[in-house]
């Protein structure tokens, strides 16, 4: 695992499984969020985000957590595994709103400078229909990209397993 991307919707803890096995594995972290959002909750264009996504993709060594479906395919081509975050919907907005609470007003590590935490009631509604919306096209492009190692987990206790089943790059063990 050197080229790891990690899917699924939002409030599943795509960032946060991220960051820990970057940690583990000793691979940088590329937050998708922070590639597209910039200060005041304002996004880049897409030539921007374009430039700075290939920039990323072109290192030997990644894990990008994000789903933005316009860029899938290049990021697929270039992972050596795809781990799915396929919760369901009442599990995602448990996050989302656990995520909301505790970082209310201040920016998350996974975010651009200058985009503080906030409740949006749009985003409830788009991880309402995530599922209904996505998953159909998640699980094509994953057997599409017969090349990776692709693991879907559906719970956060698969998630906790999965993390605690493989070698740490630098001795002992992390959680999250």
């Amino acid at each position: 695992m050197e080229r790891i991307l990690i899917i699924g919707c939002s409030g599943s803890g795509k960032s946060t499984l991220a960051r820990a096995l970057g940690k583990r594995l000793q691979l940088p972290v590329v937050h998708l969020d922070r590639l597209w959002w910039r200060e005041g909750w304002e996004n880049v264009t897409k030539e921007e985000f374009d430039t700075a996504l290939a920039q990323e993709l072109a290192k030997p060594r990644w894990i990008i957590d994000g789903n933005y479906s316009r860029t899938m395919e290049q990021r697929l081509e270039k992972c050596d595994t795809i781990l799915y975050l396929d919760f369901n919907r009442w599990e995602c907005l448990l996050g989302m709103f656990q995520r909301v609470l505790g970082n209310w007003g201040q920016v998350r590590p996974d975010m651009s400078d200058g985009c503080p935490e906030r409740f949006d009631p749009a985003f409830v509604k788009w991880i309402w229909n995530f599922n209904k919306n996505n998953r159909v096209q998640n699980y094509t492009w994953i057997a599409k990209a017969r090349h990776a190692e692709s693991v879907v987990l559906k719970n956060r206790r698969e998630v906790r397993q999965f993390l605690a089943a493989i070698p740490s790059r630098r001795g002992g063990y992390d959680t999250i």
